[in-house]
């Protein structure tokens, strides 16, 4: 997901620095989506088996603290950026921070797949609900459709509490999508991810060290911390970059839509996550709106 926020603009640098980490160029586009799709939600499997040293929190802070020493590494970004730009990435590093503690502390409560879904529809929803075409509400409501299957309709019982963690992670996901763009024109390159991900580590820097405390040092954590920031932030972003480069965005985003079926999938092979068939027709609903709204917009 972390492509979005700056698919069009890396300079010279940096681009032979993400793909020299994304792998050779003869990959073919759509098996590094899926490659990508896969690390992400790999990623997310092993923050659940950290949970049981560390909070949600502190998976968070590792996540964002070594995605963001990574990325910065990567894109060397300056910090002379204006008072606006820096309020735009400081509100885009809050917005990333609240998405990834939300969606970590529903991960707790929910299978992967439906945490995965759920907050997938979110920003799905909320670019449809700005539409006027018949066809696009269509779209929304099927999404909405979907949701609600989720969240329990057809006898598959669903944590509550988890479900409004999903919700929150969902709009969460919408607000950097939107700030992602904005910041992308600001920072190009990935500078404006990386500086947005350092500012998130630091916004969830004392709730990490508060719910985690000495077993966040602790060498086994600090591993798998790595691990986790590895597999969901920095080889998809790089493996998503390197696709975007060499296929059109109307078929990024189409192959996007794939995510909430990758999640489900991992979250049944890596976790035992067996999810009832309500859910999995909520599943293919969410993916099936999010094709078509892609398939059939106006704007790729």
């Amino acid at each position: 997901m972390y492509a979005h926020a700056a698919r069009s603009y890396e300079p010279p640098a940096a681009a032979a620095r993400l793909r020299a980490l994304a792998g050779p160029d003869a990959v073919p586009p759509p098996l590094l989506m899926l490659l990508g799709m896969v690390s992400t939600q790999v990623g997310a499997a092993v923050a659940k088996q950290l949970f049981g040293t560390a909070s949600a929190g502190g998976t968070t802070l590792l996540r964002l603290g070594f995605g963001a020493l990574v990325l910065l590494a990567l894109a060397r970004p300056t910090l002379r950026l204006g008072w606006r730009t820096a309020g735009i990435v400081a509100a885009f590093g809050l917005g990333m921070a609240g998405m990834n503690l939300a969606f970590y502390a529903a991960i707790q409560r929910v299978p992967l797949g439906v945490a995965v879904t759920i907050s997938f529809a979110g920003p799905l929803v909320v670019s449809l609900a700005a539409s006027r075409r018949l066809r696009d509400a269509a779209w929304a409501v099927l999404a909405a459709a979907g949701v609600v299957l989720l969240a329990g309709l057809g006898g598959s019982t669903v944590d509550p509490i988890g479900l409004l963690l999903c919700t929150a992670c969902g709009l969460c996901w919408a607000g950097y999508v939107v700030l992602g763009s904005a910041v992308s024109a600001r920072a190009p390159g990935g500078r404006g991810l990386a500086l947005g991900m350092a500012v998130g580590a630091i916004a969830v820097l004392p709730l990490g060290v508060a719910t985690s405390g000495p077993e966040l040092v602790q060498t086994w954590t600090l591993v798998l911390g790595l691990g986790i920031a590895l597999l969901s932030s920095v080889l998809p972003y790089s493996a998503e970059m390197a696709a975007l480069r060499r296929m059109p965005a109307r078929v990024f985003a189409v192959l996007l839509s794939l995510e909430p079926a990758v999640a489900a999938l991992v979250g049944t092979v890596l976790l035992g996550e067996w999810l009832a068939w309500p859910q999995l027709l909520g599943i293919a609903c969410v993916v099936g709106a999010s094709l078509g709204a892609t398939r059939w917009s106006r704007n790729p």
